[in-house]
């Protein structure tokens, strides 16, 4: 269906009359009744009742209401995601989970702007099986995330191996009883092998899904907890932080899943920001 007819339905609503609506669309009032006749044609219904007053839904207008606007939102949103805007040669749709937005991926798109500025950037944040299964269905190019599933119609790349170290603001925390330990969940990997580390496992009264908020909570309240080596090293240069002695720490993997639809050289050239930032990161 043309979604013209349904925007033109919906401004009918709007201003209960079909002249007013040919007014606020910038069209004939024949065309907004020819849009009109076309749809109720293709419905098999009469929408309106046309009086002396305006224009009221039928029973079947206030039945077609229901779908009319989330039929445009959808058209809206498909539009802005495949379409590529003026000034721009191409359009990248990446994705990636929340806890990798600050600041590694934040950092990428600052160099995407600056390395390719005619390239349109889509970015969606979300958990990761929400997130392979838009690449594989073609609607993201790519998505970085710590635990990918191979799907058909994606191939799934490295991009680099994080350390997690157990550091405190307690510069005398031992690694058997950390004080105000803070368990950040790393993914069932982390679980894993944080829990063959820890047998007798520390029972954190403070369990957290994104680390930059868990993070943030220790440097405020104090306490302890496993985060990328990168992410505190500023922090254990400042004294604000302090190294666990003794303490394990993890490899944790980022991956890049790609989508067999999208365009290789755009593919390419985001892997190659990902890992030119990772590589800034991991030296800083």
């Amino acid at each position: 269906m043309d979604v013209e007819l349904a925007r033109t339905f919906l401004e009918i609503v709007a201003t209960r009359s079909f002249v007013r609506a040919a007014e606020h669309l910038n069209v004939s009032q024949t065309t907004v009744s020819a849009r009109i006749r076309s749809l109720e044609e293709r419905l098999g219904r009469s929408l309106f009742v046309r009086n002396k007053n305006g224009a009221t839904l039928t029973p079947a207008g206030e039945q077609f209401l229901r779908y009319a606007p989330m039929f445009v939102q959808l058209w809206e949103r498909a539009r802005h995601q495949v379409a590529v805007p003026s000034g721009s040669r191409a359009v990248l749709a990446i994705g990636g989970e929340t806890s990798l937005w600050q600041p590694w991926l934040q950092s990428w798109l600052l160099w995407m702007r600056k390395t390719a500025p005619d390239i349109a950037l889509r970015v969606q944040v979300g958990p990761a099986e929400a997130l392979t299964s838009q690449v594989a269905d073609g609607v993201l190019d790519i998505a970085v995330m710590y635990a990918p599933q191979q799907r058909p119609g994606s191939r799934v790349e490295l991009l680099r191996e994080e350390k997690l170290v157990l550091v405190s603001t307690d510069p005398s925390a031992q690694q058997s009883n950390p004080p105000g330990y803070v368990y950040v969940d790393w993914g069932p990997d982390f679980a894993l092998h944080h829990g063959l580390s820890f047998p007798d496992a520390m029972n954190p009264g403070l369990f957290v899904g994104h680390a930059p908020l868990a993070l943030n909570y220790i440097l405020e309240a104090g306490g302890s907890g496993y985060f990328r080596q990168s992410a505190v090293m500023s922090h254990l240069a400042a004294g604000r932080l302090h190294l666990v002695p003794g303490a394990p720490s993890f490899f944790h993997p980022i991956y890049a899943v790609c989508s067999s639809q999208a365009d290789e050289a755009l593919i390419g050239l985001a892997i190659d920001g990902l890992r030119a930032v990772a590589s800034a990161d991991s030296s800083g």
